[in-house]
């Protein structure tokens, strides 16, 4: 995993994360990156308020070195529809979804899980239409909340996310219209450039995401400095995963780890921090799919498969290690 860092004004502010316990030590899971971090100390359990520069200075522990059943936290993808198509989606797009009753009882058996955060997936979450519902119970069970979205949507959503959510991760191809546009449909990167806006009009502490591919690496610098002017809190560089619709252009697509690692320490420092997700680290979380089966991903994986459903609210707990998101 590399960062570049930088102080700024986004530092300062303060943000929800999930705190807890795992294996006797105090635990805070960050919305906004999805990482876990070790705080050294007893923490109370529940949602709570930290500084950003606060959060990004306790040291990063991989959750399965934490000896705790329970994921610290959980990908859940209540939805395969999207309303774009893109070729490198992760997601399956053959299952079925659970019905608006169905989809409100995973919510409740999340939020009473003990999982610290849950970051909101797809498909595109942001056309349930219920999603402020599902939203407030995980909220009110305690958990930290992101969404990950593909933007479009999110201009006349972005006000009732507002005092919802506790991130909003939105995916990004390239820093410019043809270079996004190419992979998402022609449109999207000036609805998704809205959407980050509206995000942050609202005081949504936002990420962009963005999949690393040989096709679009060359405009990785690009897209930082747009993060940049865009004011948004972080750049998550994402591994290509062979799974899911995408997995057809994993030989093709598939940037080594050593490359991503050169490409993101040769970045020119910006105020905004920047992260590579390496495909190691991409190894081990649960996603609750949306036919509510629990999915514990693993280093080796090629295909979103189903373990059992989430019927109880220990169901996340299937294996005794933890595979957070």
């Amino acid at each position: 995993m590399t960062t570049t860092t930088a102080t700024t004004g986004r530092a300062s502010a303060r943000r929800v994360v999930g705190c807890g316990t795992r294996g006797g030590t105090g635990v805070v899971y960050d919305p906004l990156t999805g990482l876990t971090h070790r705080t050294g100390q007893p923490v109370l359990t529940g949602r709570t308020a930290l500084a950003h520069e606060g959060i990004t200075a306790l040291p990063e522990v991989p959750p399965d070195e934490l000896g705790d059943g329970t994921p610290v936290s959980v990908c859940w993808s209540p939805i395969v529809r999207c309303n774009l198509a893109c070729p490198q989606c992760l997601d399956d797009k053959s299952g079925p979804e659970l019905g608006r009753g169905e989809r409100a009882e995973v919510a409740a058996r999340i939020a009473t899980s003990g999982v610290l955060g849950v970051d909101v997936s797809g498909g595109e979450p942001l056309l349930i239409r219920e999603l402020p519902t599902l939203l407030d119970v995980l909220v009110d069970g305690g958990c930290a909340v992101s969404v990950t979205t593909n933007g479009t949507h999110l201009p006349r959503r972005a006000e009732a996310l507002g005092s919802r959510v506790d991130a909003i991760r939105v995916s990004l191809d390239g820093p410019d219209p043809q270079r996004h546009d190419r992979w998402r449909g022609e449109g999207s990167f000036a609805k998704a450039v809205s959407g980050i806006r509206a995000a942050l009009a609202y005081g949504i502490p936002t990420q962009i995401q963005t999949v690393l591919m040989r096709s679009t690496a060359t405009g990785l610098p690009a897209l930082v400095e747009l993060a940049d002017r865009l004011g948004v809190h972080g750049v998550t560089v994402l591994q290509y995963l062979p799974i899911g619709a995408g997995a057809k252009l994993d030989a093709a697509e598939r940037v080594p780890d050593d490359k991503a690692r050169d490409l993101i320490a040769a970045l020119v420092p910006t105020p905004v921090p920047v992260r590579l997700r390496t495909r190691a680290d991409a190894a081990g979380f649960t996603v609750v799919r949306a036919d509510g089966q629990v999915w514990p991903n693993t280093a080796t994986t090629t295909a979103i498969a189903a373990l059992h459903p989430l019927a109880f609210t220990d169901s996340l707990a299937p294996t005794g290690r933890d595979y957070s998101a």
